[in-house]
């Protein structure tokens, strides 16, 4: 069987929700305390054994590109200052095979992915998106690998969320669970309203595909938002080979969101070792201030 040593991250958003931030960088370099997220998301790839990754960008994200590029003068200061710890994480962003590939048309997720066909060929390969950042023990991308070495069949992420999210995202439809935390599923529906969602399984950003995939994405027309939907082509490969639902019990973090965004940074700062104690601290000071301003505006009972 063959192995999945590829990567396609799509990173063309225009990152609108973050605006106006993001007029000038790149929504993907946005730090979670001093680690921009797409370097999450590819030091997950290489942790599951992926060799080649291939950022599919857009205009406005050269940051991306430098960010991965070696700097020679950058280096140079960190060794002659001894900051020997400060020059081991930036030479860790350049030991990547990484490629960049450039999305013409914002044409949605699945312009993204097929935008990098020639890159990938007819090889098995994950696609990681950047918006969601994923926290257990085996990263999730080689939980799906390891489900594709038993099944050599196209395998995607699901977790369960609130019925009433089912809008936000792709959600499946299972017929049966096949092994423990294994789908084999009857459709896939693209942002389903609470009312019409088959289940509360949503896709998660983390897929594994069989090359037809391809074949899919160039028959799909436009969807939800006149974009080409990732969601519908998986739903058109699934007529013609099988395609698994993998569920995640690990953490997930959206880092797509405002709010997402902030409580990953609050996560993260917590176990960071630079950080972790004098957040904490804030934390709890902040806590005790704004209990006791609760305190002070609650009307006083009378007698």
């Amino acid at each position: 069987m063959r192995k999945v040593k590829k990567a396609i991250i799509p990173a063309a958003g225009l990152g609108t929700r973050f605006l106006p931030a993001t007029k000038a960088l790149a929504k993907e370099m946005l730090p979670i305390v001093d680690k921009p997220t797409i370097q999450f998301i590819v030091e997950e790839a290489k942790k599951s054994g992926i060799e080649d990754i291939v950022i599919v960008d857009g205009k406005s994200k050269r940051s991306i590109e430098d960010h991965f590029d070696s700097n020679p003068e950058l280096e140079a200061n960190l060794r002659n200052k001894h900051k020997d710890e400060a020059l081991a994480e930036v030479q860790k962003t350049t030991d990547i095979n990484l490629y960049f590939i450039r999305q013409p048309y914002p044409r949605g997720l699945g312009d993204a992915v097929l935008t990098a066909k020639a890159f990938i060929g007819d090889e098995p390969f994950v696609v990681l998106l950047g918006d969601d950042m994923m926290k257990s023990d085996v990263p999730l991308t080689k939980q799906l690998i390891d489900r594709f070495d038993q099944t050599g069949a196209s395998t995607l992420a699901v977790k369960r969320v609130p019925h009433e999210d089912t809008a936000k995202y792709g959600v499946i439809n299972p017929s049966a669970e096949i092994q423990p935390g294994l789908f084999d599923v009857s459709s896939f529906v693209e942002k389903p309203a609470p009312e019409d969602a088959p289940s509360d399984l949503a896709i998660i950003g983390r897929y594994l595909f069989t090359p037809e995939i391809f074949d899919a994405l160039e028959q799909t027309k436009p969807g939800v938002g006149g974009e080409i939907q990732l969601t519908d082509a998986i739903d058109s490969l699934n007529r013609t080979q099988r395609v698994f639902a993998h569920e995640f019990k690990g953490e997930r973090f959206d880092v797509g969101s405002k709010i997402g965004w902030l409580e990953t940074n609050i996560e993260y700062g917590l176990t960071h070792p630079q950080t972790k104690n004098d957040l904490r601290q804030y934390i709890e000071e902040l806590g005790a201030k704004l209990s006791k301003e609760d305190a002070a505006q609650s009307p006083k009972k009378t007698k």
